[in-house]
């Protein structure tokens, strides 16, 4: 059987644990356990376990009912190699060296276990924002996103820099970005401009940009499908 399919670019990478399989293709090699968002797991090989990731603290299970940042998760473990992606975006790793990146959890695909993650409040998105929350994950290890194209990296250092909330993938943890409103009142009347919302950020840092804005989402839906906030109140 011959064909380009069997070419080196598609046989399975080797090397350390968080590789690019391609670059829509997290491949894992498993030891410690992993982290990922449910629903991202295409493909194993070995003895591997999933299991439904609580909360973890009644501070952080109510944070994930009021909010719409429901990061539905799930934890990988055993011995073996685990494929992840969410719909063919690219995905790029991201090792954190005792610092922390704040998350679109719609962006988020998967991360060390050992690493800390907590649902963080956006300053300044009130009612009219909707509330817009991010997931913060923090510590030493790897953190693997994927976005909805190719993104841009902006550097927040020397001027303010606004983006809109649908298409922020992720930013440096230290800067502390306000939700601002491009929207007159008038504009508000006849329908609004379709760019109400961006998060403004100015300071040492970079902010992440994809190309496309994600759809808003409605209360108690989740990227992980129907699970999400109801599997946690009965785990």
């Amino acid at each position: 059987m011959q064909s380009d399919l069997f070419g080196q670019a598609n046989l399975e990478v080797e090397g350390g644990r968080f590789m690019l399989q391609n670059p829509q293709l997290l491949r894992v090699s498993l030891g410690p356990d992993v982290l990922s968002v449910k629903g991202a797991m295409v493909a194993y090989q070995g003895q591997i376990r999933f299991d439904h990731e609580k909360a973890g603290s009644v501070g952080k299970l109510l944070k994930k009912i009021v909010t719409s940042e429901d990061v539905p998760l799930m934890r990988v473990s055993g011995q073996g190699e685990v494929f992840f992606a969410h719909d063919a975006g690219f995905v790029y790793v991201i090792d954190l060296a005792g610092d922390a990146i704040s998350v679109n959890g719609r962006n988020l695909l998967a991360f060390d276990a050992g690493l800390t993650w907590d649902i963080n409040r956006v300053q300044g998105a009130g009612m009219m924002a909707g509330g817009l929350f991010n997931t913060t994950v923090s510590g030493t290890g790897p953190v693997a996103l994927c976005t909805v194209g190719s993104p841009v990296v902006l550097d927040c250092t020397q001027q303010p820099t606004y983006v809109d909330v649908q298409s922020c993938v992720a930013w440096s943890a230290n800067l502390v970005p306000q939700v601002v409103s491009s929207m007159n009142m008038k504009s508000l009347l006849r329908g609004g401009s379709g760019e109400a919302f961006q998060y403004s950020f100015h300071g040492p840092g970079f902010v992440v940009v994809q190309p496309s804005e994600w759809a808003p989402i409605t209360q108690g839906q989740s990227r992980g499908g129907s699970g999400g906030i109801i599997g946690d109140l009965f785990s």
